[in-house]
């Protein structure tokens, strides 16, 4: 077995006056891909920077292998003195690197290389930053939240490049489905400490959950030992008449460890403000487009949004995601088409860019609109800060300005802002970024028990298979397409995710059945349903139950972990047969769902 290349062995460190590290372990070896997971603030960048040795630690020891390579990547990249993109990637490179895999890494991810520094948007700068880190190919690279300001395209190269290099990788991510797919073992840090599981992040949520049940209980004993113990101070005879030194002494080491032990932190306790009930009709599109010169970023466009709908928006980035919304919502006027939006609507947002707040506005402020010290929460009054509270916030912090929040707190800040406004429709735009997964568990429960409307713009394939009824998203050209489920059933449906490229004529097709539904729609002169239709309506539901059947069948054929090696041509043609099932299956509820809004249009 090949020795470490990297080992942190009790590190320990405090900021602030407060421990941050206390003890903390890593040990990688070659080809290791880790998951470093905790809590915001638990210190895991700062764990990471002292790996790449970008930060002094107060206690512990650090050893490297010292012909290693490493290479970090920053939240917050600085490509200040570079004169070019392709000069800041370049300046990565060791004297045996390959020349020309910054240029190869760069296009791949959108890049030509001759972008101006100064005029990155937070996106491009994340991107020249991972080229520059990927680009040595390094023997262990050290990656803090690499999906953050990517798209859905880029999120899936990086993972593909990233679990095609032969280096062993640390990475931090909020990403449930990019932390699944890369990990090997996962490293828990956790109140200054760290614990290892030998299993991908896919294992470690129930993991974890299984040793903090196992610390309650350990609590529990320990409360129950020092119990006993007063008890024998007030009660026993020697105790009284004596006094026993060693016993005394004990009980007094008892609480010492009570006082001394760091409690699990809290979790966020996400409450919504309901709005008045809106209408069965949320929102309406009939053929909407919306052109930038030349350009169509939404073309002829056709939506029914419901009470109690949960809409993923998906796309690349560029492709016009914001504008979509803001179509459907009214903020925007079409160029051609119409929306109607139901009755009594209250309309909350999140922004992913965090402009309503004010770098130099305090977090008491932001979350009061500036006056007074309460938020009305559903009609009741609750202290600025007890809510605070809920969203992990320390009552000194209750005057801290914006800009001096870590990009966690500000994510968190934003979801208290706007959840503590009263609506029936929220509009979430990459409410993900920066946020733990324990407080993503949590909004994605909110979501689930929120009784109005939302839509969602996420770059985060696990949230929306968590969270969306269905998923609107981008085709190309304008085209805009929705999709029945979360982000797993449209790949299944579409054949491919937003990162895949479609043949012209499958565009050409997703275009023409969007502007043949619209007219189905939206036209006057049809105003019933063909004998075919309805005939397709009321059969498609037992045909797809037939082909389930069936499919339930195939499963248990081929659960018998012997037929490959007893019958490989049966084996073959189940597992065919199989895939030609489900295909099937999700053509037909296509069908039916798109026959099912033709209906409900007209007979509205």
């Amino acid at each position: 077995m090949a020795p470490p290349l990297l080992i942190l062995r009790d590190i320990e460190l405090t900021l602030g006056g407060k421990p941050l590290l206390e003890g903390a372990e890593i040990s990688v070896s070659p080809g290791d891909k880790l998951a470093l997971v905790g809590r915001n603030g638990s210190g895991k960048s700062t764990l990471l920077k002292i790996a790449a040795g970008l930060l002094e630690f107060d206690k512990g020891e650090r050893f490297f292998q010292p012909d290693a390579t490493v290479r970090y990547l920053p939240q917050e990249p600085d490509l200040s003195r570079f004169s070019t993109v392709l000069a800041f990637v370049e300046a990565g490179l060791g004297p045996q690197d390959d020349i020309y895999r910054p240029r190869y890494l760069l296009e791949q991810l959108g890049m030509t290389g001759e972008e101006d520094p100064r005029n990155l948007s937070g996106g491009e700068a994340r991107r020249a930053a991972i080229a520059r880190t990927l680009a040595p190919e390094p023997d262990i690279l050290l990656l803090d939240e690499p999906t953050n300001h990517l798209d859905l395209p880029a999120i899936e190269w990086l993972e593909s490049e990233i679990g095609s290099m032969r280096s062993a990788v640390v990475l931090i991510s909020h990403d449930r489905r990019f932390l699944q797919g890369l990990s090997r073992a996962t490293v828990w840090l956790d109140r200054g400490r760290t614990r290892r599981l030998e299993r991908g992040f896919g294992q470690f949520e129930a993991w974890r959950d299984e040793m903090l049940e196992q610390e309650e209980r350990d609590a529990h004993k320990l409360e129950r030992r020092i119990v006993n113990e007063e008890h024998w101070v007030r009660y026993g005879v020697t105790g009284r008449r004596k006094r026993n030194v060693g016993r005394m002494a004990r009980l007094q080491d008892l609480r010492a460890e009570v006082r001394n032990a760091r409690r699990a932190q809290g979790d966020v306790k996400i409450s919504v403000a309901e709005g008045k009930v809106s209408g069965k009709l949320v929102i309406e599109a009939k053929r909407v487009s919306k052109f930038y010169g030349e350009r169509a970023i939404v073309d002829d466009f056709s939506i029914r949004v419901l009470r109690g709908d949960r809409i993923g928006v998906v796309g690349p980035n560029g492709a016009g995601k914001t504008t979509l919304i803001n179509l459907m919502t009214g903020v925007l006027d079409p160029d051609d088409g119409s929306v109607r939006l139901g009755a009594s609507l209250e309309l909350a947002s999140l922004d992913q860019r965090r402009a309503a707040l004010r770098p130099e506005m305090t977090l008491k402020d932001a979350l009061t609109g500036g006056g007074g010290d309460w938020v009305e929460i559903n009609g009741e009054k609750k202290h600025v800060i007890g809510y605070m509270r809920d969203f992990l916030f320390m009552p000194e912090q209750a005057r801290t300005p914006v800009e001096k929040l870590s990009g966690g707190e500000r994510a968190r800040l934003m979801l208290a802002r706007a959840l503590s406004l009263p609506s029936n429709l929220l509009v979430l735009d990459e409410p993900t970024n920066d946020l733990d997964l324990e407080t993503l568990d949590l909004l994605e429960e909110m979501i689930a028990d929120y009784p109005g409307t939302v839509i969602v713009v996420s770059h985060d394939r696990d949230f929306l298979d968590r969270v969306a009824t269905s998923v609107v998203v981008s085709e190309g050209a304008g085209v805009w397409r929705e999709y029945a489920g979360g982000y797993s059933d449209m790949v299944s449906q579409r054949g491919f995710g937003v990162g895949g490229a479609p043949a012209p004529e499958a565009a050409k097709t997703s275009r023409g059945k969007n502007k043949a539904l619209a007219a189905s729609a939206g036209g006057e002169a049809r105003r019933k349903l063909s004998f075919k239709q309805k005939q397709a309506l009321e059969t498609i539901p037992a045909r797809i139950e037939t082909l389930r059947a069936a499919q339930s069948k195939l499963q248990n054929i081929l659960a018998d972990a012997a037929l490959y090696s007893r019958d490989p041509a049966a084996f073959e043609k189940a597992t065919k047969t199989y895939g030609e099932t489900e295909t099937g299956i999700a053509r037909l509820e296509e069908e039916w769902l798109g026959l099912e809004m033709l209906r409900e249009e007209i007979e509205e």
